[in-house]
């Protein structure tokens, strides 16, 4: 299926690894002209080894630092934003400060770059945004309070923008990976390691278990989807979650 995404511009945070770099991939496979944000410099350049594609190494944490750099990159097609993971913290060690650090290191990075370019998109008429979240969000869990929290305020904010700007031609969804091959798996069970005492590959084996498809998520299987609903073929998508977890969580 051709996407009629060639000639698009393209802004993935989070692009140096994991779900942001299978979108990088993804897109540049469809012929769209792709910048990747990262706050680390060394894995945006081994990044680039393997794809062609413009880096900016900045710190989505830092709302200035973010609106200059979008100012460099001016307003893209489309955003698609990955940046950000808030740390799992067992609920005994939980306190403001971790609570602060998890809205800033998930919640903020994605506003920080939505607003840098959603009223940009309202003006020109055109846009997407799509916002990798997570199932955190809609599941309670005492590891993940505050990235959980992170989560759920960007469902909401996300729905939001999506009913004021739809009349503008802006489109805005949201994608929920259940567990996903990536590093932040591994840190999940380190905090889960902490909090039980149980084997790291104990608990893998149980988080696989709990998934009826009997696997955890492929990095490229979200970015399908995520390019997809940034393309012209979603043209009528917006405001809309979509989850990921392997029918872990089948509900409606």
């Amino acid at each position: 299926m051709d996407l009629q995404l060639s000639g698009k511009t393209a802004v993935v945070t989070g692009a140096s690894k994991g779900i942001g770099l299978a979108c990088v991939r993804a897109l540049v496979r469809e012929g769209a002209t792709v910048t990747g944000i990262s706050r680390n410099p060394a894995n945006l350049a081994k990044a680039q080894e393997d794809l062609s594609f413009e880096v900016e190494a900045v710190d989505l944490t830092d709302a200035d630092a973010t609106k200059a750099a979008f100012d460099r990159i001016g307003v893209p097609d489309i955003l698609i934003n990955c940046a950000g993971a808030a740390r799992r913290t067992p609920v005994d060690d939980l306190d403001s400060a971790a609570l602060h650090a998890a809205m800033d290191a998930k919640y903020f990075t994605y506003m920080h770059a939505t607003e840098a370019v959603i009223r940009g998109m309202a003006a020109r008429g055109s846009g997407a945004v799509v916002n990798v979240v997570g199932q955190g969000g809609r599941a309670a869990n005492p590891l993940h309070i505050g990235g959980g929290a992170a989560n759920a305020a960007l469902m909401l904010a996300s729905a939001g923008y999506a009913k004021a700007y739809a009349g503008q031609g802006v489109r805005v969804n949201v994608i929920n990976p259940g567990t996903t091959r990536t590093a932040r798996v591994d840190e999940g069970l380190e905090a889960a390691v902490k909090a039980t005492g149980r084997p790291k590959e104990e608990l893998l084996a149980d988080l696989v278990r709990e998934i009826p498809m009997g696997r955890v998520g492929e990095p490229d299987e979200v970015a399908n989807v995520a390019v997809f609903l940034a393309s012209p073929m979603a043209s009528y998508v917006t405001a809309s979650i979509i989850t990921m977890d392997g029918a872990t969580t089948a509900g409606i």
